[in-house]
């Protein structure tokens, strides 16, 4: 395995919402078990969103555990009812984006346009995390986090303490540059090179 792949963990059986609730009230008892459960069944996810995000296999350990200390923390006002995984993805997207802000990476035009290349991802992760890793790590965090976790312009904006037309700018550019990479990939002519 590469050192810049998100680790795989073992996942519990299958589970229901109803099955979650009671581990989550086992855990807040303070049943260690049903936290090594919970745990279990997210870990995998939420590492995988932080090194997607980072794309740094130590960055995206440190958040996934940072992210599972926090709900340690927060357990005792946890509702059981609510499902915990989309709560532990907004933490683990905010502390990426925390890292990233905090980053001594300055954007800007220039920069992006020239943002070095990276090696493509492994076949099993597909043609568009392959793409993804052409872009700098700011710009891919917010491609990421606009297209597939559904966040705004305007939130994206504000949690990088920048404006809405910043983000617009950063993702429309990177979307350019990620569609430019697909054509010349399915092009004829790309295979003779």
């Amino acid at each position: 395995m590469s050192l810049d792949t998100p680790i795989p963990m073992p996942l519990s059986s299958d589970h229901t919402a109803d099955d979650e609730s009671l581990w989550i009230r086992k855990a807040q008892r303070g049943d260690q078990a049903a936290f090594t459960l919970l745990y279990r069944r997210h870990a995998q996810a939420i590492h995988s969103l932080a090194w997607r995000l980072t794309s740094d296999r130590q960055l995206a350990e440190d958040i996934a555990q940072e992210t599972f200390m926090r709900l340690l923390r927060r357990f005792g006002g946890a509702d059981p009812e609510r499902p915990l995984r989309p709560w532990l993805r907004q933490v683990a997207s905010n502390l990426a984006i925390d890292r990233l802000r905090r980053s001594t990476l300055v954007l800007s035009d220039d920069i992006l346009a020239s943002a070095p290349a990276l090696e493509s991802e492994p076949d099993a992760y597909g043609e568009a995390l392959g793409l993804l890793r052409h872009l700098s790590p700011m710009a891919r965090a917010l491609v990421w986090l606009n297209q597939v976790e559904g966040r705004t312009h305007l939130e994206l904006g504000t949690q990088f303490k920048r404006s809405e037309s910043w983000s617009k700018s950063i993702v429309s550019r990177a979307l350019l540059h990620l569609r430019e990479l697909a054509s010349d990939k399915r092009s004829p002519s790309h295979e003779s090179r």
